[in-house]
């Protein structure tokens, strides 16, 4: 019956979802930069009832918002995210945001058992991933579960995401004529060039997990110079952290050996680093079936899911995210048709799916003692697990 009258909020609060989903399609915003959004999310969980902290670790778009229900109890953590990418939410954030706030708000509503939501507002997870550095903070280390959604082309969860490390090198030589005075130049785009050789080199002897791939960011300025500065940036992946550690020193070996070999100087500088995702299958399949229970469609089995900031967070504590369909299978994401189907019925319905998914799964957390100790147990020899590679 709780399900029922916490089912019952979130359809009632169907047209403030859609406005708010609207609102933040409307005013697409880059990673911390979600002015608009931060303000609109935060004054909505206010306005019911929910105490607000608008920035969170000197992060302005950040965001956490509590709420203790019947004197309060196991802390629960929603993720909301905001940011749009060039083309608008190409990702469908204006659809996940308000779909946690909805079962934060049916929880506090709809239920009297004593537990403690807690819903972050996590900006710039398109680009500067702002999960890792709260990660790393201890931001989420009060939590004893964490749950997201996010809106897809088919139900499903994740499974397993790889580690990734984001990477910019910059290579600095020295400026010359390219005909008159090739002798006095040192080519940082050489360095760059040989880099990408070694790295294809370096490509046959990894584990078959591996992933790298990289672009030149900058080549130089005029074909008749020697170019002084050059850089490339690459993604560096694996299936554990462990094993990619190990293997980003590698990279990092051959970068310094294209600097050697052409004289360059080199500048490494690491952008981001994602975990991989701890794999809970007992709360995976919590939040399927409430998924199921929901009216979800399109449910599919787990697949990978390359790489994720919350990844980093399912290291610190049990977490697992749905996605939950709302456009045709295997429409790409970051296109055109995901910017179009985050404002459509399809994209309000799944506002309300996950919602009642997230808060359904909430609720069987806390008034299941022995399913809360399972998750738990599970989630301590994964880690452990994921530790020893």
């Amino acid at each position: 019956m709780k399900k029922q009258a916490m089912n019952h909020v979130i359809d009632q609060l169907k047209g403030s979802l859609v406005e708010l989903s609207d609102y933040i399609h409307d005013h697409p915003e880059p990673g911390n930069q979600e002015v608009l959004a931060h303000k609109a999310i935060a004054d909505f969980l206010e306005q019911h009832g929910f105490t607000v902290e608008r920035e969170v670790m000197g992060l302005p778009t950040a965001f956490r918002a509590r709420c203790n229900i019947a004197g309060g109890g196991p802390k629960i953590g929603l993720m909301c995210e905001y940011d749009a990418i060039d083309i608008g939410h190409g990702h469908g954030h204006n659809i996940q945001a308000p779909s946690a706030c909805a079962a934060a708000i049916a929880l506090a509503r709809g239920s009297d058992v004593p537990m403690t939501i807690i819903v972050y507002g996590t900006p710039a997870e398109e680009t500067a991933s702002s999960k890792v550095p709260m990660t790393k903070a201890g931001i989420f280390d009060e939590l004893d579960i964490a749950l997201m959604m996010q809106p897809g082309d088919c139900t499903m969860v994740d499974e397993k995401t790889l580690a990734l490390n984001l990477v910019n090198f910059y290579f600095e030589g020295k400026a010359a004529h390219a005909a008159s005075a090739p002798d006095k130049g040192i080519s940082a785009l050489d360095a760059v060039l040989m880099m990408f050789n070694g790295m294809e080199y370096l490509r046959e002897h990894v584990r078959s997990d591996v992933r790298f791939h990289g672009i030149i960011t900058d080549g130089g300025k005029a074909a008749n110079l020697v170019p002084e500065k050059a850089s490339a940036q690459f993604y560096v992946r694996a299936k554990d952290r462990p094993h990619l550690d190990t293997v980003v020193e590698r990279v990092y070996d051959v970068a310094r050996g294209a600097a050697l070999a052409t004289g360059a100087k080199l500048t490494i500088q690491e952008v981001k680093a994602y975990d991989n995702k701890i794999n809970i299958e007992s709360l995976n399949c919590l939040l399927l079936e409430n998924a199921r229970q929901a009216g979800a469609t399109n449910i599919s089995p787990q697949k990978k899911v390359a790489s994720a900031d919350f990844s980093s967070v399912t290291y610190r504590v049990p977490a697992a995210c749905l996605r939950v369909a709302f456009i045709g299978p295997d429409t790409a994401s970051h296109s055109a048709a995901w910017v179009e189907a985050a404002k459509s019925q399809a994209g309000y319905e799944a506002i309300l799916v996950g919602a009642k998914a997230l808060a359904g799964s909430c609720y069987e957390l806390c008034t299941k003692p022995a399913l809360m100790h399972d998750v738990k147990q599970e989630f301590r020899r994964a880690l452990e697990e994921s530790r020893n590679g």
